[in-house]
């Protein structure tokens, strides 16, 4: 499903609870994370909608390595010989997306948290856990990226290691990925908070990381599961902060 104008030129695609977007300019697109194995053809019906063309995609950026971001990564820049831009600490699980660190197992959440099974099958529907490995990407060794929208780079480590968000100061709107989310997909549980430890490598790292989204003062964060915030980074990190790891 394609949301317009969740902030001003940034698009949202929420396939299965799992949101990614994109991000226009004068000079093309930029797409933040890259869905699910099947979100091929969400993308061809929000160009369609959009009156845009693949040709106008330029770059892909990652927040982070995990299975259910990755997607359609690698069909995309084979295709259109795009570069995929990505922390260096999170270089190995584009190889292995399912291989990423837990600070808790994952059999509890499955065995225990009956409101995240809806999640749960969506997932398996979409094909989540085998997405293509990507055989080529670029660290992010700059900020702001070269690329349409120009984001500014948030070093956001904890739910992994190598975790970015993305700040477009001009835009008022931080994209953080899986640092925040307003749905935890593993306990089925809305508001903002941190994902749960079956899919996050150190929370109070996490937890700590959100100083950065916070400072930037942005009106607007986008997330990976959930609906996106309105109402202020630092009022989105308090409330998360409350809530705490789980």
């Amino acid at each position: 499903m394609l949301k317009k104008n969740v902030a001003e030129g940034i698009h949202c695609i929420e396939d299965s609870h799992v949101n990614w977007f994109i991000v226009e300019d004068d000079t093309g697109i930029t797409i933040v994370d890259a869905g699910l194995p099947t979100s091929w053809a969400s993308l061809n019906e929000a160009l369609i909608e959009l009156d845009r063309r693949p040709q106008d995609i330029k770059a892909i950026v990652l927040t982070h390595g995990h299975f259910d971001h990755i997607g359609i990564a690698e069909r995309l820049r084979s295709a259109l010989d795009i570069p995929v831009y990505i922390h260096e600490n999170d270089i190995p699980l584009t190889r292995h997306p399912r291989q990423y660190g837990r600070d808790r197992p994952l059999t509890w959440y499955l065995l225990t948290q009956i409101k995240a099974l809806p999640i749960a099958a969506g997932f398996l529907k979409n094909r989540a856990w085998w997405p293509k490995p990507i055989t080529t990407v670029q660290p992010i060794v700059e900020s702001p990226l070269p690329v349409p929208g120009r984001p500014h780079v948030l070093f956001t480590p904890g739910h992994t290691l190598g975790h970015c968000s993305l700040h477009f100061p001009d835009r008022d709107t931080v994209i953080a990925g899986d640092a925040v989310v307003t749905l935890n997909p593993y306990r089925g549980t809305t508001g903002p908070q941190i994902v749960s430890g079956a899919a996050t490598v150190d929370p109070a790292r996490a937890l700590k990381s959100l100083d950065a989204i916070a400072e930037t003062g942005a009106g607007t964060v986008l997330v990976g599961h959930g609906d996106e915030w309105t109402s202020g980074a630092e009022r989105l990190v308090e409330a998360a902060r409350l809530r705490g790891a789980s």
